[in-house]
Protein backbone atom coordinates (compact mmCIF):
# COMPACT_ATOMS: atom_id res chain seq x y z
CA UNK A 1 0.00 0.00 0.00
CA UNK A 2 2.80 2.43 0.91
CA UNK A 3 4.58 1.58 -2.32
CA UNK A 4 1.46 2.28 -4.40
CA UNK A 5 0.88 5.53 -2.54
CA UNK A 6 4.41 6.72 -3.24
CA UNK A 7 4.17 5.70 -6.90
CA UNK A 8 1.02 7.81 -7.22
CA UNK A 9 3.04 10.91 -6.26
CA UNK A 10 4.95 10.63 -9.54
CA UNK A 11 3.30 13.03 -12.03
CA UNK A 12 1.33 11.32 -14.76
CA UNK A 13 3.62 12.53 -17.56
CA UNK A 14 6.70 11.21 -15.73
CA UNK A 15 5.01 7.86 -15.13
CA UNK A 16 4.07 7.66 -18.81
CA UNK A 17 7.65 8.50 -19.80
CA UNK A 18 9.08 5.73 -17.58
CA UNK A 19 6.59 3.11 -18.78
CA UNK A 20 7.02 4.17 -22.40
CA UNK A 21 10.76 3.77 -22.08
CA UNK A 22 10.44 0.30 -20.58
CA UNK A 23 7.84 -0.61 -23.20
CA UNK A 24 10.11 0.58 -26.00
CA UNK A 25 13.02 -1.51 -24.71
CA UNK A 26 10.75 -4.55 -24.45
CA UNK A 27 9.25 -4.01 -27.91
CA UNK A 28 12.67 -3.72 -29.57
CA UNK A 29 13.80 -6.90 -27.82
CA UNK A 30 10.74 -8.80 -29.03
CA UNK A 31 11.14 -7.55 -32.59
CA UNK A 32 14.67 -8.92 -32.54
CA UNK A 33 13.45 -12.26 -31.13
CA UNK A 34 10.74 -12.61 -33.78
CA UNK A 35 13.19 -11.91 -36.61
CA UNK A 36 15.80 -14.27 -35.12
CA UNK A 37 13.25 -17.06 -34.61
CA UNK A 38 12.22 -16.85 -38.25
CA UNK A 39 15.82 -16.94 -39.42
CA UNK A 40 16.61 -19.95 -37.24
CA UNK A 41 13.46 -21.70 -38.43
CA UNK A 42 14.77 -21.56 -41.99
CA UNK A 43 18.17 -22.97 -40.91
CA UNK A 44 17.01 -26.00 -38.86
CA UNK A 45 19.26 -28.60 -40.44
CA UNK A 46 22.30 -26.32 -40.36
CA UNK A 47 21.78 -25.40 -36.71
CA UNK A 48 21.43 -29.03 -35.69
CA UNK A 49 24.74 -30.15 -37.17
CA UNK A 50 26.83 -27.05 -36.80
CA UNK A 51 29.79 -26.95 -34.40
CA UNK A 52 29.99 -23.62 -32.62
CA UNK A 53 32.71 -21.15 -33.49
CA UNK A 54 33.68 -18.15 -31.38
CA UNK A 55 31.35 -16.01 -33.51
CA UNK A 56 28.48 -18.44 -32.91
CA UNK A 57 29.02 -18.18 -29.15
CA UNK A 58 28.91 -14.38 -29.28
CA UNK A 59 25.77 -14.41 -31.43
CA UNK A 60 24.06 -16.87 -29.09
CA UNK A 61 25.07 -14.80 -26.09
CA UNK A 62 23.61 -11.73 -27.76
CA UNK A 63 20.39 -13.65 -28.45
CA UNK A 64 20.11 -14.72 -24.79
CA UNK A 65 20.85 -11.20 -23.56
CA UNK A 66 18.14 -9.66 -25.75
CA UNK A 67 15.71 -12.41 -24.77
CA UNK A 68 16.32 -11.80 -21.05
CA UNK A 69 15.73 -8.09 -21.58
CA UNK A 70 12.46 -8.77 -23.41
CA UNK A 71 11.29 -11.16 -20.69
CA UNK A 72 12.47 -9.39 -17.53
CA UNK A 73 12.18 -5.64 -18.14
CA UNK A 74 8.36 -5.68 -17.83
CA UNK A 75 8.65 -7.42 -14.45
CA UNK A 76 10.81 -4.54 -13.21
CA UNK A 77 8.22 -1.88 -14.09
CA UNK A 78 6.77 -1.45 -10.56
CA UNK A 79 10.23 -1.07 -9.04
CA UNK A 80 11.33 1.34 -11.77
CA UNK A 81 8.29 3.58 -11.35
CA UNK A 82 8.85 3.58 -7.60
CA UNK A 83 12.52 4.51 -8.03
CA UNK A 84 11.48 7.39 -10.30
CA UNK A 85 8.98 8.57 -7.66
CA UNK A 86 11.54 8.41 -4.84
CA UNK A 87 14.16 10.13 -6.97
CA UNK A 88 11.75 12.94 -7.84
CA UNK A 89 10.80 13.39 -4.19
CA UNK A 90 14.49 13.57 -3.27
CA UNK A 91 15.05 16.18 -5.99
CA UNK A 92 12.21 18.30 -4.64
CA UNK A 93 13.90 18.18 -1.24
CA UNK A 94 17.21 19.31 -2.71
CA UNK A 95 19.00 15.94 -2.64
CA UNK A 96 21.15 14.81 -5.61
CA UNK A 97 19.48 12.22 -7.83
CA UNK A 98 20.44 10.04 -10.76
CA UNK A 99 18.33 9.35 -13.86
CA UNK A 100 16.05 6.35 -13.76
CA UNK A 101 17.83 5.08 -16.86
CA UNK A 102 20.95 4.39 -14.78
CA UNK A 103 18.94 2.24 -12.36
CA UNK A 104 17.46 0.32 -15.30
CA UNK A 105 20.93 -0.11 -16.83
CA UNK A 106 22.15 -1.74 -13.62
CA UNK A 107 19.16 -4.09 -13.64
CA UNK A 108 19.69 -5.07 -17.27
CA UNK A 109 23.41 -5.62 -16.67
CA UNK A 110 22.59 -8.40 -14.20
CA UNK A 111 20.55 -10.27 -16.80
CA UNK A 112 23.19 -9.73 -19.46
CA UNK A 113 25.72 -11.41 -17.16
CA UNK A 114 23.22 -14.20 -16.49
CA UNK A 115 23.07 -14.70 -20.26
CA UNK A 116 26.72 -15.78 -20.24
CA UNK A 117 25.80 -18.74 -18.01
CA UNK A 118 22.77 -19.56 -20.17
CA UNK A 119 24.90 -19.49 -23.32
CA UNK A 120 27.50 -21.81 -21.77
CA UNK A 121 24.72 -24.21 -20.73
CA UNK A 122 23.36 -24.22 -24.28
CA UNK A 123 26.83 -24.76 -25.73
CA UNK A 124 27.45 -27.72 -23.41
CA UNK A 125 24.10 -29.32 -24.27
CA UNK A 126 24.64 -28.84 -27.99
CA UNK A 127 28.19 -30.17 -27.78
CA UNK A 128 26.80 -33.29 -26.09
CA UNK A 129 24.22 -33.61 -28.89
CA UNK A 130 21.36 -33.09 -26.42
CA UNK A 131 19.65 -30.21 -28.25
CA UNK A 132 17.52 -30.20 -31.38
CA UNK A 133 17.81 -27.62 -34.15
CA UNK A 134 15.26 -25.44 -32.34
CA UNK A 135 17.22 -25.77 -29.09
CA UNK A 136 14.91 -28.19 -27.30
CA UNK A 137 16.49 -30.94 -25.23
CA UNK A 138 16.35 -34.29 -27.00
CA UNK A 139 17.07 -36.29 -23.85
CA UNK A 140 14.05 -37.36 -21.76
CA UNK A 141 16.40 -37.76 -18.79
CA UNK A 142 17.75 -34.20 -19.10
CA UNK A 143 14.23 -32.87 -19.62
CA UNK A 144 12.95 -34.64 -16.52
CA UNK A 145 15.93 -33.42 -14.52
CA UNK A 146 15.31 -29.81 -15.55
CA UNK A 147 11.63 -30.00 -14.60
CA UNK A 148 12.34 -31.55 -11.20
CA UNK A 149 15.20 -29.17 -10.43
CA UNK A 150 13.21 -26.09 -11.43
CA UNK A 151 10.19 -27.33 -9.49
CA UNK A 152 12.16 -28.02 -6.32
CA UNK A 153 13.81 -24.61 -6.54
CA UNK A 154 10.38 -22.98 -6.41
CA UNK A 155 10.15 -24.20 -2.80
CA UNK A 156 13.64 -23.33 -1.59
CA UNK A 157 14.40 -20.67 1.02
CA UNK A 158 16.56 -18.78 -1.49
CA UNK A 159 13.71 -18.57 -3.98
CA UNK A 160 11.20 -17.44 -1.35
CA UNK A 161 13.59 -14.86 0.08
CA UNK A 162 14.37 -13.36 -3.33
CA UNK A 163 10.71 -13.36 -4.36
CA UNK A 164 9.67 -11.67 -1.11
CA UNK A 165 12.17 -8.86 -1.66
CA UNK A 166 11.23 -8.50 -5.33
CA UNK A 167 7.61 -8.10 -4.27
CA UNK A 168 8.49 -5.37 -1.73
CA UNK A 169 10.16 -2.60 -3.81
CA UNK A 170 9.74 0.11 -1.16
CA UNK A 171 11.49 -2.02 1.45
CA UNK A 172 14.26 -2.77 -1.06
CA UNK A 173 14.89 0.91 -1.77
CA UNK A 174 14.83 1.87 1.90
CA UNK A 175 17.34 -0.87 2.66
CA UNK A 176 19.70 -0.36 -0.27
CA UNK A 177 19.37 3.30 -1.26
CA UNK A 178 22.60 4.90 -2.45
CA UNK A 179 23.14 8.40 -3.82
CA UNK A 180 24.80 9.31 -7.08
CA UNK A 181 24.98 7.62 -10.50
CA UNK A 182 27.10 4.73 -9.23
CA UNK A 183 24.66 4.24 -6.37
CA UNK A 184 21.72 4.10 -8.79
CA UNK A 185 23.56 1.55 -10.91
CA UNK A 186 24.37 -0.54 -7.83
CA UNK A 187 20.73 -0.52 -6.72
CA UNK A 188 19.57 -1.62 -10.16
CA UNK A 189 22.22 -4.32 -10.27
CA UNK A 190 21.36 -5.56 -6.78
CA UNK A 191 17.67 -5.70 -7.67
CA UNK A 192 18.61 -7.65 -10.78
CA UNK A 193 20.55 -10.14 -8.64
CA UNK A 194 17.41 -10.70 -6.57
CA UNK A 195 15.42 -11.25 -9.75
CA UNK A 196 17.95 -13.79 -11.00
CA UNK A 197 17.70 -15.56 -7.64
CA UNK A 198 13.93 -15.50 -7.97
CA UNK A 199 13.49 -16.37 -11.65
CA UNK A 200 16.78 -17.67 -13.03
CA UNK A 201 15.89 -21.34 -12.55
CA UNK A 202 12.70 -20.84 -14.54
CA UNK A 203 14.83 -19.97 -17.57
CA UNK A 204 15.95 -23.61 -17.65
CA UNK A 205 12.43 -24.38 -18.87
CA UNK A 206 13.37 -22.76 -22.18
CA UNK A 207 15.32 -25.95 -22.94
CA UNK A 208 12.05 -27.87 -22.49
CA UNK A 209 9.75 -25.80 -24.70
CA UNK A 210 12.37 -24.39 -27.04
CA UNK A 211 14.83 -21.54 -26.58
CA UNK A 212 13.36 -19.77 -29.61
CA UNK A 213 9.74 -20.85 -29.14
CA UNK A 214 8.14 -17.41 -28.94
CA UNK A 215 4.93 -18.64 -27.30
CA UNK A 216 6.93 -20.49 -24.65
CA UNK A 217 9.13 -17.44 -24.03
CA UNK A 218 6.03 -15.27 -23.64
CA UNK A 219 4.39 -17.80 -21.30
CA UNK A 220 7.40 -17.83 -18.97
CA UNK A 221 7.62 -14.02 -19.06
CA UNK A 222 3.93 -13.71 -18.12
CA UNK A 223 4.35 -16.22 -15.29
CA UNK A 224 7.35 -14.28 -13.93
CA UNK A 225 5.27 -11.10 -14.00
CA UNK A 226 2.41 -12.83 -12.15
CA UNK A 227 4.81 -14.14 -9.50
CA UNK A 228 6.29 -10.72 -8.88
CA UNK A 229 3.30 -8.39 -8.96
CA UNK A 230 0.07 -10.31 -8.33
CA UNK A 231 -1.43 -10.81 -4.88
CA UNK A 232 -1.31 -14.59 -5.35
CA UNK A 233 2.16 -14.66 -6.90
CA UNK A 234 3.79 -16.66 -4.10
CA UNK A 235 1.09 -19.32 -4.18
CA UNK A 236 1.22 -19.46 -7.97
CA UNK A 237 4.96 -20.04 -7.83
CA UNK A 238 4.66 -22.90 -5.37
CA UNK A 239 1.79 -24.49 -7.30
CA UNK A 240 3.84 -24.29 -10.49
CA UNK A 241 6.74 -25.91 -8.63
CA UNK A 242 4.55 -28.87 -7.68
CA UNK A 243 3.33 -29.18 -11.27
CA UNK A 244 6.91 -29.18 -12.60
CA UNK A 245 7.99 -31.83 -10.11
CA UNK A 246 5.04 -34.05 -11.02
CA UNK A 247 5.68 -33.67 -14.75
CA UNK A 248 9.38 -34.36 -14.24
CA UNK A 249 8.70 -37.51 -12.20
CA UNK A 250 6.22 -38.74 -14.82
CA UNK A 251 8.75 -38.12 -17.59
CA UNK A 252 11.41 -39.92 -15.58
CA UNK A 253 9.08 -42.86 -14.95
CA UNK A 254 8.23 -43.09 -18.64
CA UNK A 255 11.92 -43.03 -19.52
CA UNK A 256 12.62 -45.81 -16.99
CA UNK A 257 9.81 -47.98 -18.38
CA UNK A 258 11.13 -47.61 -21.91
CA UNK A 259 14.52 -48.82 -20.71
Amino acid sequence: MASASLQSTLPRNNRIAVLTGLGGITLLAWIYLIVTAREMGSMKSVMELRVWTGTDFVLMFFMWAIMMIGMMVPAAAPMTVLYAAVARKAANEGSPISPTSIFVTGYITTWVLFSVTATVAQWMLQRAALLSSMMVTTSPLVGAGILIAAGLYQWTRVKMSCLKRCRAPLYFLSEHWKDGPWGAFQMGFRYGVLCVGCCGALMLLLFIGGVMNLLWIAAIAVFVLIEKVSTFGTHAGRAAGVAMIVLGVLALARFTLVL
